[in-house]
């Protein structure tokens, strides 16, 4: 890879504020080193003081996202796995809770032999295992800290990265600063004073950023570069720009159009070719040239923030970049359809081409979202559920066609007849604990079933994140009013997937797909779902 063989680290800090897309410049700056032929690993590092987001409010942190081997971690994992091939672990994201609790693990073993603990050296040295850690099967780590340069959380991160960079030699890492170029419409200006606070935070620190990248709503003026250039004591070639853009698969080959990932290969001694960009101008091409447009409702109830669902989002759009349509995703509340009128519910989903229930918990707007799948039922409208969305397809089939009418889930404390009940070894108890089914599983599907048809395989394996599952002592009698059980973990007797063979498409599955979505190789569910939603479309417009 270089002419040493020195392992090689780029780390990504932000400034001004924060949500400026460092995971995404990251996971762009991955997509295309990788393209190279570079050995990548990517790691998040995130200054709160929680041990992982699985408790956190998806309304606040956005949602959670799950690696193969059962980590919750940072929703910045999804975007390094969509832009790169990696599949990613839980060494790939620690939290500000996760170093404290092993530091304090540690002093209460003994380790330290009485010496008092401190952030330096022992939380540094911490941080830094864990980026090792992180870097073991790579050639280069990328490590993206999260939060705002100048935030008091963010400081034993910065501290630990400028340590390492000594410890390893400058010339093997690579400081990268994220900054906002806030444009000011009173004087008709961009500014770039907030940068240059920010970059001089920074070396006050210690940290030097040999690069800049400027994010911005606008196309920024040379003279703008040039002068953050000279103020921050970064060369003119060096700094690069982000303007916002209508995909964020433009992101990387915006970086490489600008000579970015050249640059970087340059200043780190890394010898490689240029990338093979094909499959991402391919995405491109399709999302620039649709050929119709597919709207899908979704019904949930964090409908008001679309971080909650941004791997379910974004595989919705592989699954439109494959087909080459536009995407038109229509965000339904699912309390605000529960007391609605038949005629009412019709007209909300009238110009609806397909329905998806998302994964949620809790029993607030279930009642709504039951009734979205009786509508995609008996409309024969395509309709895709998952996790919670299966459970409910369920309860709705349950109560509407098996005849069980009180039909409910043990999950939302009314009484009623379980047809969903929590797993063996999970409870409600555990709900705020973290206590669930996470990670990988095997799945076998039915043959001759639409799921088999749909995976052209029989055996699969999928990322799940739930305690709950469906009653197996109900069945025989789904099963006999005409539901079909098409996939099923063997080794439990899980439901995996459900469908209904008298429908244009319909199935639910109790795992996440939406996690192993790449906009270059689409996962199969959204594929199919988005492909019955155009055809429909296409039926309407005839």
């Amino acid at each position: 890879m270089s002419k040493k063989n020195n392992k090689k680290f780029i780390f990504i800090t932000g400034g001004v504020a924060s949500s400026l897309g460092k995971g995404l410049a990251a996971a762009s700056i991955a997509a295309l080193l990788e393209r190279r032929g570079i050995k990548i690993n990517l790691l998040k590092m995130d200054p709160y003081i929680n041990v992982d987001p699985g408790t956190m409010s998806p309304i606040q942190h956005g949602e959670v996202f799950v690696t193969d081997d059962g980590a919750e971690t940072d929703l910045d994992l999804g975007h390094y796995e969509r832009f790169t091939s990696l599949t990613l672990s839980r060494d790939s994201n620690f939290t500000t809770g996760k170093v404290y609790l092993r530091v304090i693990e540690n002093e209460r073993e003994g380790k330290y032999l009485g010496k008092t603990v401190q952030v330096v050296p022992h939380i540094t040295d911490e941080i830094k295992r864990r980026i090792h850690l992180a870097a073991e099967n790579a050639d280069l780590l990328i490590g993206e800290i999260g939060g705002t340069v100048g935030d008091i959380e963010s400081l034993p991160f910065l501290e630990a990265i400028r340590q390492l960079s000594t410890d390893v030699g400058s010339g093997n890492v690579l400081f990268i600063h994220l900054v906002l170029l806030p444009y000011i419409a009173v004087a008709g200006e961009v500014k770039t004073k907030p940068a240059q606070h920010s970059v001089k935070e920074l070396r006050s620190l210690g940290l030097f950023p040999q690069m800049i990248i400027c994010r911005s709503d606008r196309d920024l003026d040379a003279s703008v570069l040039e002068k953050l250039s000279l103020f921050c004591n970064v060369p003119k070639d060096h700094v690069f720009h982000s303007i916002d853009v209508d995909s964020i698969y433009k992101v990387p080959l915006s970086f490489h159009k600008q000579g970015l990932d050249e640059k970087i290969a340059e200043l780190l001694g890394i010898w490689t070719g240029r990338p093979n960009i094909s499959d991402l101008e391919q995405v491109i091409f399709n999302v620039e040239n649709p050929v119709a447009t597919v709207r899908i409702g979704i019904v949930g109830k964090y409908t008001d923030l679309i971080e909650s669902y941004k791997s379910l989002d974004e595989a919705l759009k592989h699954g439109a970049i494959a087909n080459r349509v536009k995407l038109d995703l229509i965000y339904i509340d699912a309390e605000k359809i529960e007391e609605l009128s038949e005629d009412a519910i019709n007209k909300v989903f009238a110009n609806v081409n397909g329905i998806l229930i998302p994964g949620g918990f809790g029993k607030r707007g279930v009642e709504g979202k039951i009734r979205a799948i009786e509508h995609a039922r008996t409309h024969k409208v395509p309709f895709f559920g998952i996790c919670l969305g299966l459970q409910l397809a369920i309860v709705e089939f349950a109560r509407n066609v098996v005849g069980i009418k009180d039909a409910t889930s043990e999950e939302f404390e009314s009484p009623g007849t379980f047809v969903i009940h929590y797993m063996a070894g999970q409870s409600r108890d555990g709900s705020k604990g973290g206590s669930m089914r996470l990670g990988a599983y095997e799945c076998s599907l039915a043959n001759n079933s639409l799921a088999c048809e749909i995976y052209h395989d029989l055996k699969i394996s999928e990322r799940h994140r739930h305690r709950l599952e469906v009653n197996n002592d109900y069945i025989e009698k789904l099963q006999s009013a005409g539901m079909v059980i098409s996939g099923k973990n063997d080794k439990l007797g899980l439901v995996e997937v459900i469908e209904l063979k008298e429908h244009p498409y319909f199935i639910a599955c109790q795992y996440h797909p939406e996690f192993k979505s790449r906009p270059y190789s689409p996962h199969p569910l959204f594929r199919t779902f988005i492909s019955a939603a155009y055809a429909m479309a296409s039926r309407k417009k005839a």
